[in-house]
């Protein structure tokens, strides 16, 4: 059963109560990450080719994940603390100052603003997926819907919504730098002055979030702002989620989704795309994988109703990214036509896998671990964002073979162990929520 979107913000049940429709924080939350992304994932492409003194773009990246790797081992603490709504708003403090370092990028202002933002977009994507399951939950709750359904179709507008950041991104990017001079001061002082203009009207947003009702009271976080109340938190949230036997499954996963966008980001625009379409084709063909990424994950939310779905989805997906690896193993940079042709192609079929993994991961992550989702969520941002850094400081080292070897090992693993979760699981689980 669909949400009704088109309902008024307060509705009345049959009792003659009234009931609110959750789905308008979800619009919310989904504009407001798109304008504060379609600056900061814009930026991130930019980075090996504006910052290349010393490698200070890659290097940064490299420290900001680092730092967001480290940051998720506490980030579901500061969350509860916060509440989700407060911990979205200073999220985004992070990613601002990171877009304004660009302004004056050197070593001094890069490296600072990359550390903060590592620990800024822990907070921000642990709030997000807690954010949005709870408001799924009160929606599926207050309105008598299936809840593997809704929080399907959240996550899947979320991610179909924050997906188009690429595209609207890198056309803005294009559309500032399109005499070449990505260099200059001037035209690099446009587009970033403009990025901040974006994340402020998506932080101004933001504020209009209401409060969770079903998150723990003031009261509640008051009382438990001690050091000794963090390690608690700390084992609670992120350690003992480790000796769960299905979270254990899932962590492959979460862990190739990560290695999937940063080789999206590092490698797949360097070696395929770049010699083919020269740099100014790389912003088109991130805009074709935005595009595919944004209508497939409005797709896959729309389809998934529970484990089953999960599955099927998540198994199409993962046979497709396998298919375009083994391809690239052989691949070889064609002329004329196909030249064009086959970066675009491969940069639609990655976005389409990324749409899958995204929409999948977080629904099923939603229904498995609906008890605590500051640590579940923590665990999803600290496995990708460590997989992630990886990459990022791999990249120099190792060879394109060596790579994309590595992202097929580590894709069959992680599909072998979330088949070998859906054996164990499928009869209970499909008991309770179909």
């Amino acid at each position: 059963m669909a949400t009704d979107e088109e309902s008024p913000l307060v509705d009345q049940n049959q009792n003659g109560t009234q009931t609110l429709n959750h789905s308008r924080d979800i619009h919310i939350l989904s504009w407001a990450f798109l304008l504060i992304f379609l600056a900061y994932g814009a930026a991130q492409n930019l980075q090996s080719t504006l910052n290349t003194d010393g490698d200070l773009g890659t290097i940064s990246l490299g420290i900001l994940y680092t730092s967001f790797t480290v940051s998720s081992l506490f980030a579901s603490w500061v969350v509860r603390k916060l509440g989700s709504k407060n911990a979205l708003l200073l999220g985004t403090t992070g990613y601002w100052l990171y877009i304004a370092a660009n302004l004056k990028p050197s070593w001094y202002t890069m490296v600072p603003a990359s550390l903060y933002l590592g620990f800024a977009a822990a907070i921000l994507w642990v709030g997000e997926g807690t954010y949005l399951t709870s408001a799924a939950r009160s929606q599926a709750i207050d309105h008598k819907l299936h809840e593997g359904t809704v929080i399907g179709h959240f996550n899947g507008e979320f991610w179909a919504i924050f997906a188009t950041h690429q595209l609207v991104g890198n056309l803005l990017t294009l559309f500032l730098l399109k005499d070449g001079t990505e260099g200059s001061t001037s035209g690099t002082t446009l587009l970033f002055t403009v990025f901040l203009g974006s994340m402020t009207l998506g932080t101004f947003l933001m504020a209009f979030l209401k409060k969770r009702d079903n998150e723990e009271t003031d009261e509640q976080r008051d009382s438990s702002l001690s050091f000794y109340s963090f390690l608690i938190s700390l084992w609670k949230h992120v350690i003992t989620p480790l000796c769960d036997a299905r979270m254990l499954l899932i962590v492959p996963l979460i862990a190739y989704s990560g290695l999937q966008q940063a080789f999206v980001w590092a490698e797949f625009t360097k070696f395929f795309v770049q010699p083919s379409l020269g740099e100014s084709g790389v912003g088109g063909a991130m805009a074709v994988y935005g595009v595919f990424d944004a209508i497939c994950s409005l797709a896959a939310g729309r389809f998934t109703s529970g484990l089953t779905s999960i599955t099927v989805i998540v198994s199409g997906g993962a046979f497709l990214q396998c298919g375009i690896l083994i391809w690239l193993l052989n691949y070889s940079v064609p002329t004329g036509a196909l030249g064009v042709v086959y970066p675009l192609l491969i940069a639609a079929i990655w976005g389409i896998g990324d749409g899958v993994l995204m929409t999948q991961l977080n629904a099923l992550l939603a229904m498995l671990f609906k008890h605590d989702m500051e640590g579940t969520f923590a665990q999803l941002k600290l496995w990708q964002s460590a997989s992630i850094a990886v990459v990022f400081f791999l990249s120099p080292y190792i060879s394109l073979q060596a790579m994309l070897f590595l992202m097929l090992a580590a894709l069959i693993l992680s599909l072998a162990a979330f088949l070998f979760l859906v054996l164990k699981l499928e009869k209970a689980f499909s008991s309770n929520h179909t």
